[in-house]
């Protein structure tokens, strides 16, 4: 796993939702060896820790990533607080992305809530392929369904509430595309009770999948044990690294 840290350039801030912002960083090095799934690990001034935030776009060309993260922490607030221009303190690119097979024919990308991010590098790169499910608690907390509509995909829109687009979890429609035209792959970032029901569907339809777990982390690089999850492989049991395993991984090899 090849990485860089450096103190690169914030080239576009937006803020998209109630305490969701969206920063296009300028780094070229980092952007040439980024791949969807992989992660930034960023220093907010004044924390020893880093914070890990899912890399949301990836431009080669320009030579620029794009990172959308939530506040939750003093931490990320801190982050939050920079601006257009500033430089921040980066760790990247980090972690086992998601597999892309350029030969699938459809696949299905699911992101529940803040899991939504890590989704659309995907959907750029299988474009008109790919359907977007997107799943998040009210209408105020819809983000980047423009975005995913302009890489070609298709795109479902659930809300908890049904204030906007289906009222219900991703896991309904899921079925239903199942039911009808059964996927090459289905992808897919969330809370861990969703990406738990995402693998049993799967499973039981002999789909592959692969989903991108959240866990908190320390060093992001594999040396502590701070994001270990219980996963087998060889039918054996052992503890991986979210932040070097993953945080993608096959959904057979969770242990749930």
């Amino acid at each position: 796993m090849k990485y860089i840290q450096g103190n690169y350039i914030i080239s576009e801030k937006m803020a998209i939702a109630r305490n969701i912002y969206s920063f296009v960083i300028s780094c070229p090095e980092v952007a040439e060896l980024a791949c969807p799934g992989q992660f930034v690990h960023i220093r907010a001034k004044g924390y020893t820790l880093r914070r890990p935030i899912s890399i949301c776009g990836i431009d080669k060309t320009k030579g620029t990533l794009r990172i959308v993260f939530e506040i939750r922490g003093e931490g990320t607030e801190q982050i939050a607080g920079l601006n257009k221009g500033d430089l921040i303190d980066m760790l990247a690119p980090l972690g086992h992305g998601f597999t892309v097979y350029p030969d699938y024919k459809k696949v299905v990308l699911i992101g529940g809530g803040i899991g939504t991010p890590p989704m659309l590098p995907l959907a750029s790169a299988y474009g008109s392929k790919a359907v977007a499910i997107s799943g998040f608690r009210n209408a105020s907390a819809v983000i980047l369904q423009d975005d995913f509509k302009k890489t070609g995909a298709e795109t479902i829109l659930c809300t908890d509430d049904g204030s906007m687009g289906v009222h219900g979890f991703v896991t309904e429609p899921l079925q239903e595309l199942i039911s009808k035209e059964k996927p090459d792959a289905v992808y897919a970032c969330g809370p861990m009770p969703m990406l738990k029901g995402i693998a049993a569907i799967c499973k039981e339809n002999n789909v592959f999948c692969e989903i991108s777990l959240e866990e908190h982390m320390a060093c992001g690089i594999g040396a502590c044990l701070g994001c270990a999850c219980r996963t087998k492989r060889n039918d054996e049991e052992y503890f991986a690294h979210v932040c070097k395993d993953g945080p993608v991984f096959n959904a057979e090899e969770v242990l749930w």
